[in-house]
């Protein structure tokens, strides 16, 4: 195989790799949205696509769907840059992209959401889809257990977990240090909100918490514990493919 990624191949390329026993696919649901001063719009569907392509490889005989955006980000509009969509509109979507692979006879469709905020709207495209289609469908949508394995990553590296966050803390930034390493501006790292999890930004958004857009602070991350981290995240979803599937 030359590329396991959808968007690189040719449609000639996908029937082949179909027939050879490439009959999983997965399909990464991110976001464009403000994540502080230092890292990109992008960072969440940078995350989907490198947690996809990592997962995929970890499987084998998998191929990686492009990565859906944006996604659900309305605490962010505050920011200039961000996109969001409803609720109703992602879920739309997400059962479209999966009735068009299942039309294709992919017989598993993984769904990975790289975004808080589209973990719930995952889960219910997936209940509503899921018997409609002749392929598995399985949506990874343990948000606590991405957080947590972000932390236990950070923590190996000897990052305090205060500094992790939720949010363009030094968890993403570390992941981003990892794979798009050009895309981080080290020198406008500011810290954010740092404290106890509290529902305000729900309420007010996310500025009325964090005028840096930062949940925890960026500033002791590293490349290696973003390395660390994303092999602790595609280690998890492995094991919950494999629980799901029997397999």
């Amino acid at each position: 195989m030359r590329s396991i990624l959808l968007e690189e191949m040719t449609w000639p390329m996908v029937e082949e790799a179909i027939h050879k026993g490439y009959k999983t696919v997965i399909v990464p649901v991110g976001s464009i949205e403000q994540h502080g001063h230092h890292l990109p719009l992008g960072t969440d569907s940078y995350l989907g696509d490198c947690l996809g392509r990592s997962l995929a490889e970890r499987l084998g005989k998998t191929l990686v769907a492009p990565t859906i955006r944006p996604g659900c980000s309305v605490h962010h509009l505050a920011f200039p840059g961000t996109i969001s969509i409803s609720t109703d509109t992602l879920i739309r979507v997400i059962k479209e992209v999966c009735t068009s692979l299942d039309r294709h006879g992919f017989e598993t469709i993984i769904l990975v959401p790289s975004h808080g905020g589209n973990f719930a709207p995952v889960a219910t495209a997936t209940q509503d889809i899921a018997p409609k289609l002749k392929a598995n469908l399985l949506a990874l949508t343990d948000l606590q257990g991405l957080i947590t394995k972000m932390k236990e990553g950070a923590a190996e590296l000897g990052i305090p977990v205060e500094a992790v966050g939720g949010h363009a803390g030094a968890g993403e930034t570390s992941f981003v240090m990892a794979y798009k390493p050009e895309l981080v501006q080290e020198d406008a790292m500011k810290p954010g909100y740092i404290g106890p999890f509290t529902s305000k930004y729900v309420r007010k958004g996310f500025k009325a918490v964090t005028p840096t857009g930062v949940l925890g602070d960026p500033r002791p991350a590293s490349k290696e514990a973003g390395k660390r981290i994303i092999e602790l995240v595609t280690e998890m979803y492995v094991e919950a493919v494999r629980r799901e599937l029997g397999d």
